[in-house]
């Protein structure tokens, strides 16, 4: 490394600056440096004392730049090389306390209040942070191991294979493995895009696919989690009233067919006191549930070694299991002495206990027996043949029957006598299927999240969680797939693996009839590993739904939230106890498994499909460490996924998906106001960019054109909406369809209003939402009220998803207003709505439109159309007739005709022209004959431009006395003067916005005689007459406006064409008052002018 040498180069003044105030030196400063007891900073840079003397000769004028200047000395907003940033620094940390903050990151649940606590406490009070100290294997491989391995493979493996033959039952496990394994490369691709909190599963669904998918799936999760706690317990109690203490059974039956009933009863009694227990232990500690895990877990493996090492001595020592069989008919042994119809006892032959099952006397020979009975000999086959028998060839194929068929071998030799049914043979119980096989069996390859569920307590969750989880996978997918199926077809009877109970087998577990060196190694093993999963599921079920709770996406589970003092989540316990005693009250084993592999599936699917989504979108927080996925093995699992649902049993795919959907809507409908970066949010997006760039292919068909709204809204001084029944309007004629965007202006400077802009977004947000509309909120900050119009009207949209319909308001009382600004900002928006070719809508009297609770009962809606400009005026009243308030009114059409027209064939063709429409109104043609221009029309004229006149010559003469005044003060000052005008000064074509000039005699006489002249104008408006093109526009308005009051004056809402503005604009006040005199009388007016493209068709 090269070293610096650091010379400070003065200035002179700063030299002379510096002897005078006596600064110390360098020298100096390395000798206090050297006798203090701070460690020797010399040799890295001007640091330490003596920037810390350096800052104390600047405190106070640092201070002034600060936001807060209650900082102490050392404060780290001092820091010489970052004064540039001093300012920003409340909001703009320095790298360094970030990186601090992130290095005491601790792993809280996401969504919980202990980030905030946490944050809140001072130093002192801070308990050190417990830091996690477990690995892959401790903490992932045997959580995983523990979790897999459970009551299935235990209690109903041996009966898959046998039922569904070795090939079937392999390709079961196979594509269920196959299924946990690709959810296993998605779920480490999750887990290893940044810091997984506690909270596992749930937290990296829900963050990936935002907070209604998050909260669907995590209830899914939570109740498949439950229903697995219901499961573990029935299984228990099946090990121990079936193989350890058949004797303790409450409920009884002597009849076979109500055996079953009574054995349900049995699961139901012990399985709610067993639940009970298991609720007690978890809600006293979980830390003895803690303890006692390493257990359960050396109970498994120890079980499934013993099934090994008694797969190994069958092939040369098997085990004596001896089944009996009458014909090819399996025969129960629980309650026959020998196996054989007549026993020896004192060299007497005498009937056995079979003999009096199937014949009418157990005591004689000549009594009357079973058919079937007769014509087939009893004898005795080895129940484990072992594993060098080949008894595989005959376990290959499936064997699928309804319930209540004998258990037959089709090996052995029987005669075609029927017989009856004997509850002495071994019947099966459940009618068995293929996909009845899948959804018993999925459960098994269960619990792969284990090890993302302890996130929280791992040292390297990004490292352990994939390691872990993967080879826990392959681990359990060998034992299951590629051995225990094997190993159980090659070395046992094909009836004894079809026999469920083990009845074949004097009621021993069937795969403990494999193990070594005794069965009980299996059913004890068994039974407490099936407890220790029971209390592990109801340990973590709680914590799941009050992770769930804390994020606040689900209102009604907010109590669910809260836990005791020691933090476990009392509320959740209690109400996962009633769940899982939902399923123990089904107490079959075989109905409740289906249940649980619906939930996990659905879990599982979202899993993959989270992963395919971050990888297709790419985005970019999409950084997994775990390299090896793709979105197709993504778009595979979710697949296998959603085909397990449906072949296991649809109808439960199907209550699972509509649950999950209940929860989404559920969810979405309240409103989840959480963004956690999600994938969907990500679809949306590129959806949404796509379907921009297609709309930008061309312009809408005509088809396919609805007015996509821009409403002007304008606020008074308060930031309040004036007029906000125009976003009433514009809900009812949109019905929630299209695009809306509500714009407004603030006159003023960005930098200065820019909180008065957010604060007003705020209050136009708030309205819409009262109004129900769906849209967009745009707000513009400008110098002048009409650039901020115009730059919302060039602006606003995206692309293709444009505005096409301006939505605005009359101005109210501008006659009565000496500030013109009012209805020259309207006309300028006519002007500039028109040259964007966009339409316009304008409410007059808005303030007696209806609003959405209002319905009229009956009425009209009158369409007035004098001229044709893309067929606005027919589409409009039709889509008003969408919306409640409008629907029972009626549609009148009305058209003008003048002398020339045959009024007759326009009525005619207008009806044909509605008919291809397929709209539905009454037509009437309005005849407007020549007439002389009447006297009032002549007399309206004439006040109208006088009016005008004087306005202008009252603005005009203000004008002219201010500037007066200022020539005045100027003569004094003899300085050159600027006189800027008001925004109505500049927008007056009479004179100059700014008036450069320096004050002459000259001048001040120039003044004078126009000040003289605009006096004489006063006198001029008496012998005024008014311009003809006024006259005959007048007229024009007021015949039409004679007409429609006639004909309209009762109608609901009134409808007519807007007429474009004048050209020159020296005749915009006219044009205003030509408006009013159009529509005068009328409750409620909508102008209406088209943006010369047509906008409906008679085509399909």
């Amino acid at each position: 490394m090269p070293h610096f040498a650091v010379t400070k180069v003065e200035d002179p003044e700063e030299g002379a600056a510096a002897s005078i105030s006596q600064e110390p030196s360098l020298a100096d400063i390395k000798a206090r440096i050297q006798d203090s007891d701070e460690p020797d900073l010399s040799q890295n840079s001007i640091t330490g004392e003596h920037s810390q003397l350096l800052d104390d000769g600047h405190k106070k004028a640092r201070n002034a730049y600060l936001n807060n200047s209650n900082y102490e000395e050392g404060d780290e907003y001092f820091d010489k090389n970052l004064a540039l940033f001093e300012e920003e620094m409340d909001t703009r940390p320095k790298v360094s306390s970030l990186l601090n903050r992130m290095a005491n990151y601790t792993n809280l649940t996401q969504g919980a209040k202990e980030h905030e606590e946490a944050e809140n406490i001072t130093e002192g009070k801070k308990k050190p942070a417990k830091t996690p100290q477990m690995g892959t294997f401790m903490g992932v491989y045997l959580p995983c191991l523990q979790n897999i391995f459970g009551v299935i493979l235990f209690l109903r493996l041996t009966w898959v294979v046998g039922t569904a033959g070795v090939l079937q039952a392999f390709a079961i496990v196979l594509i269920c493995c196959c299924c946990t394994m690709l959810t296993a490369i998605s779920m480490s691709a999750i887990a290893t895009n940044g810091v997984v909190p506690a909270g596992g599963s749930y937290f990296m669904i829900s963050r990936a696919l935002g907070p209604e998918f998050g909260g669907a799936v995590g209830l899914c999760f939570y109740l498949g989690t439950t229903f697995a706690a219901a499961m573990y317990i029935l299984g228990a109690i099946e090990i121990f009233l079936v193989y350890i203490v058949p004797r303790a059974a409450i409920f009884r039956s002597d009849d076979a067919l109500k055996e079953s009933a009574a054995m349900l009863n049995n699961m139901r009694v012990y399985g709610t006191a067993f639940l009970v227990l298991m609720v007690l232990v978890v809600f006293i500690g979980v830390r003895y549930v803690n303890k006692f895990a390493s257990l359960f877990l050396a109970c498994v493996i120890v079980s499934i070694l013993a099934i090994y090492a008694g797969a190994i001595k069958s092939s040369f020592a098997p085990p004596h299991f001896p089944v009996c069989m009458l014909g090819n008919r399996t025969l129960s042994s629980r309650h026959i002495d020998v196996c054989s119809k007549t026993k020896e006892i004192n060299n007497m032959t005498v009937p056995s206990k079979l003999w009096g099952f199937f014949c009418n006397s157990s005591q004689f020979f000549n009594a009357t027996c079973d058919e079937y009975f007769v014509h087939n000999n009893v004898t005795s086959i080895q129940g484990i043949p072992g594993l060098a028998s080949g008894i595989i060839t005959e376990n290959l194929w499936s064997n699928y029957l309804p319930k209540g068929e004998i258990i037959e071998k089709p090996s052995a030799k029987s005669s075609d006598v029927l017989g009856s049914l004997n509850h002495e043979y071994v019947l099966v119980d459940i009618t068995t299927s293929f996909t009845l096989l899948v959804g018993i069996f999925f459960p098994s390859v269960t619990g792969i999240m284990a090890g993302s569920n302890r996130s929280g307590d791992l040292k390297d969750a990004q490292k352990s969680i994939p390691i872990g989880t993967i080879l826990a996978i392959l681990t359990t997918s060998f034992v299951l797939d590629l051995s225990n199926v094997v190993l159980f077809g090659a070395c046992i009877e094909g009836v004894v693996l079809r026999d469920k109970f083990g009845d074949a087998v004097k009621g021993n577990l069937v795969v403990g009839t494999l193990s070594w060196p005794s069965p009980w190694v299996i059913v004890i093993g068994s039974f407490f590993s099936t407890c220790g999963a029971g209390l592990q599921s109801l340990t973590g079920a709680p914590r799941l739904l009050q992770a769930i709770a804390k994020d606040n996406i689900i209102p009604f589970l907010r109590v669910f939230g809260h836990s005791k003092a020691n933090g476990e989540p009392t509320w959740a316990l209690l109400l996962t106890a009633a769940i899982a005693e939902l399923g123990i009250l089904i107490a079959s084993l075989d109905l409740v498994a289906p249940i649980l592999s619906m939930f996990f599936l659905m879990c599982y699917l979202f899993v993959n499909l989270a992963c395919a989504l971050q990888t297709l979108l790419r985005t970019p927080n999409w950084r997994p460490r775990f390299r090896y996925y793709h979105w197709a093995l993504s778009f595979m699992g979710m697949s296998i996924c959603l085909a397990l649902m449906f072949i296991s049993s649809w109808y439960y795919a199907i209550v699972a998906m509509v649950i999950a959907g209940m929860i989404y809507k559920y969810i979405e409908y309240q409103g989840a106001e959480k963004e956690w970066g999600d994938g969907i949010r990500g679809l949306s997006l590129s959806a949404a960019r796509f379907a921009l760039l297609r709309l930008e292919e061309g312009p809408p068909h005509t088809k396919n054109w609805r007015p996509q709204l821009l409403v002007l809204l304008k606020l008074d001084e308060d930031l309040h909406v004036k007029h906000p029944r125009l976003l009433t309007f514009a809900s009812q004629l949109k019905a929630g369809k299209g695009l809306t965007i509500v714009g407004s202006v603030i006159v003023g400077n960005f930098l200065e209003n820019y909180g008065e802009a957010l604060a007003a977004e705020q209050t136009i947000k708030h309205l819409m939402e009262a109004e129900k509309v769906k849209g967009f909120c745009q707000l513009v900050v400008a110098a002048k009220l009409r650039e901020g119009i115009s730059h919302l009207i060039q602006s606003c949209g995206l692309g293709g998803m444009k505005h096409n319909t301006v939505v605005m308001g009359w101005p109210n009382g501008w006659r009565q207003s000496e500030d013109a600004r009012a209805w020259k900002t309207f006309i300028g928006t006519v002007r500039v709505t028109t040259a964007a070719h966009l339409a316009l809508l304008v409410a007059k009297n808005i303030s007696f439109f209806p609003n959405n609770v209002e319905q009229f009962s009956e009425g009209n809606i009158d369409v007035w159309w004098i001229v044709h400009d893309g067929g606005m005026l027919m589409l409009l009243p039709f889509l008003l007739k969408q919306h409640k308030v409008w629907r029972k009114c009626s549609i009148r059409i009305f058209t003008v005709a003048q002398l020339e027209d045959n009024s007759i064939q326009m009525k005619k063709d207008l009806a044909t022209f509605l008919y291809h429409l397929r709209i539905e109104a009454e037509v009437e043609v309005v005849e407007m004959h020549d007439s002389d221009i009447s006297a009032y029309t002549y007399e309206r004229t004439l006040m109208m431009e006088q009016r005008s006149q004087m306005l202008r010559h009252m603005r005009l003469s203000k004008t002219e006395r201010d500037r007066e005044a200022q020539l005045v003060k100027d003569r004094n000052s003899m300085l050159r003067l600027t006189s800027i005008g008001s925004d109505e000064d500049e927008e007056t074509e009479t004179y100059q916005e700014k008036v450069h000039m320096t004050w002459t005699k000259d001048k001040y006489m120039a003044s004078r005689g126009q000040k003289v002249k605009s006096m004489e104008g006063f006198q001029d408006l008496l012998n005024m007459r008014p311009d003809q093109s006024n006259v005959r526009r007048m007229h024009t308005a007021v015949k039409l406006n004679e007409v429609i009051v006639n004909k309209s004056h009762e109608a609901k809402l009134v409808l007519l064409n807007m007429p474009g503005p004048p050209r020159n604009p020296e005749g915009d006040e006219n044009y205003m008052e030509f408006l009013e005199v159009l529509t005068e009388g009328l409750e409620r007016v909508l102008l209406v002018r088209g943006g010369g493209s047509e906008v409906i068709t008679i085509y399909s």
